[in-house]
């Protein structure tokens, strides 16, 4: 059977490139502290922000289960278990579910959009600092692999977007899977399980809405005299908490609609939990979509600051004078390949996400035209958050 959580293995190499991990992000703290107050020089939230939000993920969702190895907790966790004996001192409670990992991810996009300054490099050193500590702490009073795979929002999310990847962990060894495949097999997740998937798309929509003209109108901002982030801390957080409600509210009813259609409503709970996971095409779709342009520009930044890691004239990477450039914002031809490109990204992950929704429809009810017919309000669902997501990709922004 396909492994989609899997359970983290002990094995030397894996400790070994975890620990280089966090041996790197340790690093990186220390750069956020101490080297220089410029967020586009500075190492830290480049490669938070640019190299792990952006890239990172969506590599994670591309090719496999990447995290599996660079997982910052799992190899130091691995020697206090080797070397002291390490057993956990409490059982989760099965009650709790994920809603610790959905709380936690919530905390961090309501951090991402509504603090004041989150790319600030100190800023951003204590809060990385602090979820680690806190992260490795509730792995030594819960267990390790409780604790990831329940409370740490980032191995949930990463784990369930290696399910789209090319490669995936079998009992038998690695296999090319196509993209989605394995969500069709996997057993329904619980409640809270399924609400943080639903929650992962509604942040990002939000986060593409947040800065529109339309967004900016709405709250009673200027967009053309944006009066800083300050001014706008509860309609952030308002906005990310409504908009996630929305979402949710839209699918359930979406859902039980289309049970309602072929006379299943008792079987409600469980097609939460399976159809939820047809939404993570879409969701890894419209990150990459959205990010695209910051990728573009930050990601120089960020090779810049590879180089020069403390922002004191070094060139370790030899690139000489580099300039970052952002003329391909500058040329109609340019703007219409970017924008053509998040356009394609959406449409594609749309189709996988309606033929992984209709495979698992079919796997449920063992009856094509029940499950097509189950379907129906789910694919009209499906086109127009396409839309919406290509609406907010061509809509104005203002801050």
């Amino acid at each position: 059977a396909h492994k989609v959580l899997g359970q983290p293995r002990a094995s030397g190499l894996e400790v070994m490139t975890s620990l280089v991990t966090l041996a790197m992000l340790a690093a990186l703290v220390m750069i956020g502290l101490f080297g220089s107050r410029d967020p586009l020089a500075n190492l830290l939230p480049l490669i938070i922000w640019t190299a792990w939000w952006i890239a990172f993920v969506v590599l994670q969702g591309l090719v496999g289960d990447l995290w599996h190895w660079l997982n910052p907790w799992t190899g130091l966790y691995q020697l206090l278990v080797n070397a002291l004996g390490l057993r956990p001192r409490w059982g989760l409670p099965e009650r709790l579910g994920s809603w610790p990992g959905v709380v936690a991810f919530l905390g961090f996009m309501a951090f991402a959009l509504a603090d004041l300054a989150p790319d600030d490099p100190a800023r951003l050193a204590w809060f990385v600092s602090g979820y680690w500590l806190y992260t490795l702490v509730g792995m030594i009073i819960f267990g390790g692999e409780a604790w990831l795979s329940r409370c740490e929002c980032f191995t949930i999310l990463l784990r369930h977007f290696s399910t789209l990847g090319l490669f995936q962990c079998h009992q038998d060894g690695l296999r090319i899977s196509m993209p989605g495949a394995p969500l069709i097999e996997s057993p329904a997740l619980s409640l809270s399980g399924g609400v943080f998937v639903l929650l992962v798309l509604g942040s990002g929509t939000f986060d593409g809405l947040n800065e529109t003209f339309w967004w900016l109108g709405q709250i009673g901002v200027n967009p053309l005299a944006f009066p800083g982030r300050s001014a706008v801390v509860g309609q952030t957080l308002a906005g990310l908490i409504g908009a996630n409600v929305l979402l949710i509210l839209a699918f359930v009813g979406t859902l039980y609609s289309g049970l309602w259609l072929v006379g299943e409503r008792a079987r409600f709970r469980q097609a939460f939990g399976r159809l939820a996971l047809a939404i993570l095409p879409i969701t890894l779709a419209y990150h990459a979509a959205h990010f695209l342009s910051a990728l573009l520009v930050n990601g120089q930044y960020a090779i810049k600051a590879v180089s020069d890691p403390w922002a004191r004239g070094a060139d370790y990477l030899g690139l000489g004078e580099f300039h970052v450039t952002t003329g391909f914002f500058n040329s109609r031809d340019s703007v219409e390949v970017i924008w053509l490109s998040q356009a394609g990204i959406i449409v594609v992950g749309h189709i996988v996400a309606v033929l992984v929704s209709h495979a698992i429809a079919i796997d449920m009810f063992r009856d094509a035209k029940k499950a097509t017919l189950s379907q129906v309000p789910m694919a009209v669902f499906m086109v127009m958050y396409t839309l919406m997501g290509l609406a907010l990709l061509a809509a104005p922004r203002g801050a």
